[in-house]
């Protein structure tokens, strides 16, 4: 039986990707800061908390992650946790910087120290690309970040590949564009406006209230996405891959379809212009030709469905703790 070490696993990704390397055969470790302050809320949700092992790992603090590599031999590890709010990195730099940098450079110096065979696989993100000059944005796009956190991500993406190059390590990074589902953090926009929706619905607030809603993004399924998490340590030869829809849509379209599906008036659409960014993007959108080519990765999946899904489980589960 493979073992696989999960960090991040609390989350959306995590804890969908626990269930599909059970589904696998895996034996799955997931690494949490502590047992009293984790969120474990997504994987009771799933089901899993009797099926996983989790153990407490400061992931900055080097001795701890050569210990649970040392005393766990794990064939993969995914590397998903991270400080990934983009504004709270602009009022906490110190500490996204830190973090998502020196966890995976703890990672691979341990691999490299340790077992140089064991996979390793980085959650990249689209953010690095920021500014961009032409789309789709592919693998070998320019990067151009616009945060702190786009910054740590660029830094841990190379990291990857230098250790990659150096010393041989297989390490890939999977750069993933927006992708949603039930167990998406309520926090992001998605997520945000169908809990929002239905908390009109139920009299809790009279109207919602957003920022630019012309922009346009790239919206996938979670639960495809990490797939190609697997799919990626598979490979003979360790890559990197964009994972993405391979299409923008607007997210007045998205809004618009969540409240007329739900019968909401659309003049509970409230526009704030305090809400808007000073360097909003107007437009972005990958290429996942790669990954169909290379992983076999089938995503074809139309996002109007995606809400249809996350609207079904909204449904069942609302006013439940």
């Amino acid at each position: 039986m493979k073992t696989a070490i999960v960090t991040g696993i609390t989350g959306q990704d995590g804890a969908y990707l626990s269930r599909l390397l059970l589904k696998k055969g895996y034996k799955v470790i997931g690494c949490i800061r502590s047992h009293s302050g984790s969120n474990l809320s997504r994987l009771k949700y799933l089901d899993l908390l009797d099926k996983i092992e989790l153990i407490e790992c400061d992931l900055v603090d080097m001795s701890q992650v050569l210990n649970i590599i040392s005393t766990n031999k794990p064939a993969e590890i995914y590397n998903l946790a991270a400080q990934s709010s983009v504004s709270l990195s602009f009022q906490q730099p110190i500490g996204t910087l830190e973090f998502n940098i020196h966890s995976v450079l703890n990672f691979l110096e341990a691999i490299r120290i340790l077992d140089p065979a064991i996979r390793f696989y980085q959650a990249s993100s689209s953010e690095m690309f920021g500014k961009v000059n032409a789309l789709p944005i592919s693998e070998v796009s320019v990067v151009h970040p616009l945060s702190p956190y786009a910054i740590s991500k660029v830094t841990g993406h190379y990291i990857c590949i230098n250790y990659r190059e150096s010393y041989g390590l297989y390490t890939s990074c999977g750069i993933l564009f927006n992708h949603e589902s039930y167990l998406r953090g309520e926090n992001f926009f998605v997520r945000k406006l169908i809990k929002g929706a239905f908390d009109i619905l139920h009299g809790q607030k009279e109207y919602l209230e957003f920022g630019n809603l012309s922009i346009k993004r790239d919206f996938g399924w979670s639960e495809k996405y990490v797939e190609a998490m697997w799919m990626m340590l598979q490979l003979d030869q360790p890559d990197d891959f964009v994972i993405c829809s391979g299409s923008s849509i607007a997210l007045n379209d998205i809004v618009y379809y969540v409240f007329d599906k739900l019968g909401i008036s659309r003049e509970l659409i409230r526009i704030n212009p305090k809400l808007f960014r000073p360097t909003e993007i107007e437009d972005i959108y990958g290429s996942n030709e790669k990954a169909k080519t290379v992983l076999n990765w089938d995503y074809n999946m139309d996002f109007f469905k995606v809400l249809d899904l996350i609207i079904e489980e909204e449904a069942r589960n609302y006013g439940k703790q």
